[in-house]
């Protein structure tokens, strides 16, 4: 092939290739004009109009429930067990004895303390007699006396460690589990029992400082306990004078009763403490909700497009919610979808039922 021949056949590529580049820019151009309709597509959602209505706004708190009195039993003296009175989980009596301990070696000091009294009341008695004949000094009249109320001390004194022996419910209320056995040796420092009075329980919670004004006495809360829906009131009885300097919160206390004994104490519980009453709040449902990472929004239809609202919420149910503000009443709330839903994204929305 001559030189000729190959630069011919050069510029018939050349030719070629660029009548290829020309039709293929031409449809890449036509197909980048053509509207993409996919992308503006409305995204069809459920809305909700928002409604106002009365709410209590209230805030929910963390508690816990103690006794209205428990007390940890114990023996004031030591010495072996001969008796126990009271079964587990048992209703006590106020009084009602609980245990006994062996006494044999009191009852025995006992009876020698009265003996020893006896004499002395008689060396007393004849003391007395020869004071009034003169026989005798003031002084040695006052020896007998002393000794006599000397050994009345002592009658007392082993009395009243007897009537230690036998241990008695200081209160009326629950028994607990017991940690002795007939036999065993106790002193002071051994547990026996605990003893709860729940006929009336205490609800412990802690109240933000900036709630701290409206706690007051007498004022009613309500309160729920773990995995049982009902809602038990209470009344506040005791405030904690000052706010903790560790946690800026104040102690609160209400009183609840417990006639059917179905509140444990140490359970824990949720606490919801009105606050104020909102004549206008909105309510919307759950669903619309979307947490973000500096609080909640909602999405908002405005001209066909979903527009993103920051919100503050209240008091909430299963089902709904109340709107502190961001939204107002007759707004139209989305409810579905609004987890992959854009600021600005074009909607078609049904309203919900």
């Amino acid at each position: 092939m001559n030189k000729k021949s190959i630069i011919y056949l050069l510029l018939a590529c050349a030719v070629f290739g660029g009548g290829y580049f020309l039709i293929t820019a031409k449809k890449d151009k036509k197909e980048a004009d053509k509207p993409n309709g996919k992308k503006d597509m409305p995204v069809p959602a459920q809305a909700i109009i928002a409604k106002s209505s009365v709410a209590d706004r209230s805030i929910n708190l963390s508690g816990s429930i103690d006794a209205e009195e428990q007390v940890e039993i114990r023996s004031e003296v030591s010495g072996r067990i001969t008796k126990i009175y009271f079964s587990e989980g048992q209703r006590i009596k106020q009084g009602e004895p609980l245990i006994k301990i062996d006494d044999i070696e009191l009852q025995a000091q006992l009876r020698q303390a009265q003996t020893t009294n006896q004499l002395n009341a008689e060396n007393e008695r004849r003391a007395k007699l020869l004071l009034q004949k003169g026989a005798i000094s003031q002084e040695e009249f006052d020896i007998a006396s002393a000794a006599l109320k000397t050994s009345l001390a002592q009658i007392q004194l082993i009395q009243a460690q007897i009537s230690k022996t036998t241990i008695r419910a200081p209160f009326s209320g629950m028994i607990g589990l017991r940690n002795i056995s007939v036999g065993a040796i106790v002193s002071s420092s051994t547990l026996i029992t605990n003893l709860v009075k729940d006929n009336l329980v205490k609800v412990t919670f802690a109240v933000p400082e900036k709630y701290s004004n409206i706690v007051k006495i007498n004022m009613p809360i309500e309160f729920s306990v773990a995995n049982d829906p009902t809602i038990i009131t209470a009344n506040i009885y005791a405030i904690e004078p000052q706010v903790s300097l560790n946690t800026r919160t104040l102690t609160v206390r209400a009183r609840a009763t417990n006639d059917q004994g179905k509140l444990k104490v140490g359970s824990f519980v949720n606490v919801i403490v009105p606050i104020e009453v909102v004549n206008d709040a909105i309510f919307i449902t759950t669903e619309a909700i979307v947490p973000v990472q500096d609080g909640k929004k909602v999405f908002v239809l405005q001209h066909g497009l979903a527009k993103e609202v920051k919100v503050e919420t209240g008091a909430r149910t299963d089902k709904d919610i109340v709107i502190l503000s961001g939204i107002s009443a007759g707004d139209t709330v989305l409810t579905t979808g609004v987890l992959s839903l854009k600021d600005g994204a074009k909607v078609k929305v049904s309203l919900a039922n």
